[in-house]
């Protein structure tokens, strides 16, 4: 992480901005994780260590982070948005009812990205493959409000 920190640093004064420790820990702790947190939950986490930390600053901090091309911004059709700190090809598997953000590794997706830029003609600035489904506890929420019974990969009651 050391040597991530220092590229990390290098990148916001190569953008004319400081790394203060609030920024920094910000960029630790998103890039820590792997579920995709929205700016609401990177917030209250570091505020914890930083307690004058204010949402202005976790705002400024997570747009220049995917400025500077750190971290990825997912905008999701509910509206919230949230940090994916992959910026490789992937693919983001998103829960149409929770929201929930899972990384899924292809083997074959770097190949089929590059078939593309080749065909694109251009070099694009970014990339985002998203399937979308309804986990196994919204699926089985969806079931239930519809006055049906979950079948048993949804339910957790085994015989």
């Amino acid at each position: 992480m050391a040597a991530q920190t220092e590229q990390i640093i290098a990148k916001f004064h190569n953008k004319g901005y400081k790394a203060t420790p609030q920024r920094l820990a910000i960029c630790k702790f998103v890039l820590s994780r792997n579920d995709h947190p929205t700016t609401e939950q990177v917030y209250l986490q570091v505020k914890r260590k930083h307690p004058t930390l204010s949402r202005a600053t976790v705002y400024q901090t997570l747009h220049l982070l995917t400025d500077i091309g750190v971290l990825q911004e997912l905008k999701l059709n509910d509206g919230v948005t949230r940090y994916d700190p992959k910026t490789t090809p992937h693919i983001n598997i998103i829960c149409n009812g929770c929201g929930t953000v899972e990384d899924y590794e292809a083997v074959d997706v770097d190949q089929f990205w590059s078939k593309i830029v080749e065909g694109l003609g251009f070099e694009p600035t970014g990339q985002r493959f998203d399937v979308f489904r309804y986990c196994d506890q919204c699926k089985g929420m969806t079931a239930r409000s519809k006055g049906m019974t979950p079948t048993p990969s949804d339910s957790s009651d085994t015989e």
